[in-house]
């Protein structure tokens, strides 16, 4: 019989090349040292994970690992950290490949990142996605179901767990090889690819519970808060020169329009087009200063402008400049407000870069976090008419035409969908108002409700980018728009 043990050994060997068949004696006591020496004789399993998700389960049986979701979690990476080359390995492989192109050399992180289990696969595919078309192209539409419920027993021990503040968040480079604990995940197979951005160390690595193909995140070595200044848009185009395939954008840096992790200057991208990247525009304009770039704002349902050159250092400066003029912009007329009564500051943007053939392309979304007594949540964010459907912040990810929504909606839409169909239900009063628009507006039969359903939902995210948007895309809206780019 083949054992689960040497099956992991044939895995290591064949994924880690920094180990050799000298090695089995060696890598099977480290092995038994995580999950017991009875697991010896537990049978091997053809698929990696599968015969991984034995060797944990043999270790819980034996007593070793405890049962609680992070415990697992630990060990797993732990096995899978066998199967990884060292940092300084994994960092020497990389700009290897890149010799040969950029594009080989992510190819070989992107492979080794899913073949050590760091990027979850298993968990990404039960994420449920769909595409609506709309007016402004074809909105990308994903229900989370990644990232694992919390486990109660985890919840319990964290609480009687000592803090430290190691690592200071999730995104810092302290994260590489970190053990996790039941309040911090396992990050033993965790790698980070170091490279040089604006003078100073940035790590690469990819997001584990990954939104679209190939989904990065480019981290600054040091624990800052987000910031979004001129140097951001150097370093956005610095990031699609150095990876001409891949996008990169930044969340806001202000609440309500950022992103979750506001407390480490990070960036996102990847190998994926987005929506709004193929968007098109209807309202060109010049800007006198800047000669050599094409400005004109972009049909979407948020406010953007686009900004297009080949010369890179002009096409940040522009940008900057329209950064700098927002943060000051004020429009009574339609509730835009640059600064609080209180001296607090709404104004900030969500920038996007890419390559276009031998040009340069940045995104400039325009962003305002004020609240008020009719929005208390924002005045551009999600109104309580369509927070049933998406209540969270409008970030990098969303703001680009895809739509990360709660895991709750799955069982709940389906409790709309028999409600649809006159079918018994147990549908939540807060999706009963859209419900009765639904049923008044469509024919709903078994044959056609999770479609119809479908597209409906895209259409509500849709209206959700529209409430983000700070100018409207009607008349008045229009006018406004107009005001502001005058100023440029």
């Amino acid at each position: 019989m083949t054992t689960a043990v040497d099956r992991h050994i044939d895995y290591v060997l064949a994924t880690n090349t920094q180990y050799t068949p000298m090695d089995r004696v060696y890598l099977t006591n480290r092995i038994l040292a995580l999950v017991g020496d009875a697991a010896a004789d537990v049978a091997g399993a053809d698929a990696p994970l599968t015969n991984l998700d034995r060797l944990v389960a043999a270790g819980v049986t034996n007593q070793v690992v405890t049962d609680t979701q992070s415990a697992r979690a630990i060990v797993a990476a732990q096995l899978m950290d066998l199967a990884t080359p060292t940092p300084s390995a994994t960092n020497a492989r990389f700009w290897a490949e890149y010799q040969h192109s950029p594009q080989a050399a992510t190819d070989w992180f992107y492979r080794l990142s899913r073949a050590n289990n760091y990027i979850q696969t298993r968990a990404i595919a039960r994420n449920v996605a769909f595409k609506t078309p709309t007016e402004f192209g074809d909105l990308e539409i994903t229900i989370n179901l990644s990232k694992p419920e919390k486990d109660p027993k985890d919840i319990a021990a964290a609480a009687h767990q000592q803090r430290n503040g190691y690592p200071a968040c999730q995104l810092c480079l302290e994260n590489e090889g970190y053990a996790g604990r039941a309040d911090f995940p396992a990050r033993a197979n965790h790698r980070v690819v170091r490279f040089n951005l604006g003078g100073h160390t940035w790590g690469f690595q990819y997001s584990p519970y990954a939104y679209f193909n190939e989904h990065a995140i480019f981290l600054d070595a040091v624990h800052e808060p987000m910031h979004i200044g001129a140097q951001t848009f150097t370093n956005l185009l610095d990031i699609v020169t150095w990876l001409p395939h891949y996008f990169a954008g930044s969340n806001a840096d202000l609440p309500i329009v950022g992103g979750s992790m506001l407390a480490h200057e990070h960036y996102q991208g990847g190998r994926h087009t987005m929506p709004m990247a193929v968007a098109t525009t209807d309202q060109p304009f010049t800007l006198g200063a800047f000669p050599d770039v094409q400005a004109a704002v972009v049909k979407w349902p948020m406010s953007v402008i686009r900004l297009t050159s080949s010369e890179r250092t002009q096409l940040a400066a522009a940008a900057e400049h329209i950064r700098a003029a927002w943060a000051d912009y004020t429009d009574d007329a339609v509730d835009v407000r640059a600064v609080g009564a209180d001296g607090t500051r709404h104004h900030t943007v969500t920038p996007i870069a890419r390559r276009v053939g031998d040009d340069y392309q940045l995104d400039i979304v325009l962003r305002d976090n004020q609240t008020s007594a009719q929005y208390p949540d924002g005045i551009f964010h999600p109104h309580q008419d369509v927070q049933h459907i998406k209540k969270e912040n409008i970030g990098l990810i969303e703001v680009m035409g895809l739509a990360i929504l709660p895991a709750r909606l799955l069982p709940e839409l389906a409790e709309v969908r028999k409600y649809l169909l006159g079918q018994p239900n147990q549908m939540a009063a807060m999706h009963k108002p859209w419900a009765d628009q639904l049923r008044t507006q469509f024919t709903w039969t078994a044959a056609n409700a999770q479609t119809q359903l479908q597209q409906a939902v895209g259409h509500v995210f849709a209206r959700v980018l529209a409430d983000a948007g700070v100018f409207k895309r009607d008349a008045a809206g229009h006018a406004a728009f107009g005001r502001f780019i005058a100023t440029l």
